[in-house]
């Protein structure tokens, strides 16, 4: 059986960072005199930071041009490299990888972020310049929709209905199904199992490592 190729989203699917990323949010509204409570910023993280400010923005009724939001976005970046510190790998993530690759599964990274705030993540599970890494510089539209995961799905040079997408949010999910691939959900960035399965999850694990303890579910027997 030729096993799938793995999409896999970056932060709260292979890094625990979704937190740190909620925070710089928060940092960069209250510096442009925007409040807005923490869970309801968590619950566009996932989105690019275009679609993510518009949707944060229409909760409170302000406008914002183009220049404002590239000003939030940019202090984002900037306070969350200030917490890269606090990120840590999830449980199973590192040793997922690795086994994928000792299986000769192919396997990259598609993420919302952009490269700048990519690269110290990617550092921290060991990933190198020769993984193929598709982020939102690379597209013009990120999740949810689907260019991510198409983008991902060619630097592999696989065909996206072969393909896995593994993600932690339900944008990854809503991103996979538009882009006609199977989605896999993780709990570990902070939705539950109902939400990720009506966004299209069609099996749900609890982070990286119950992934891996459960890879035969998806497609990778142990001779693989």
């Amino acid at each position: 059986m030729i096993p799938p190729a793995f999409l896999f989203d970056l932060d709260g699917t292979l890094v625990d960072s979704v937190y740190q990323h909620v925070l710089a949010w928060r940092e960069a509204l209250e510096e442009a005199g925007i409040e807005l409570s923490v869970w309801r910023i968590h619950r566009r993280i996932g989105m690019s930071g275009g679609l993510f400010v518009n949707a944060l923005l229409r909760e409170t009724g302000r406008r914002v041009d183009a220049v404002e939001t590239a000003r939030l976005q940019k202090r984002h970046a900037e306070a969350y490299v200030r917490q890269i510190a606090q990120v840590r790998p999830l449980p199973g993530a590192r040793e997922l990888l690795s086994y994928l690759s000792r299986a000769r599964v192919p396997w990259t990274i598609a993420t919302s972020g952009r490269r700048e705030t990519a690269r110290p993540t990617l550092e921290l599970l060991g990933i190198g310049a020769d993984t193929p890494v598709v982020t939102r510089d690379e597209v013009e539209r990120a999740k949810p929709d689907p260019d991510l995961f198409l983008a991902a799905a060619r630097s592999l040079g696989v065909d996206i209905g072969a393909a896995v997408v593994v993600g932690d949010s339900v944008w990854d999910l809503l991103a996979a199904r538009r882009a006609h691939a199977l989605g896999v959900g993780l709990l570990s960035g902070g939705y539950g199992q109902d939400e990720l399965e009506r966004a299209g999850a069609y099996r749900v694990y609890q982070d990286p490592a119950d992934l891996l303890r459960h890879l035969d579910e998806v497609g990778v027997r142990a001779s693989d």
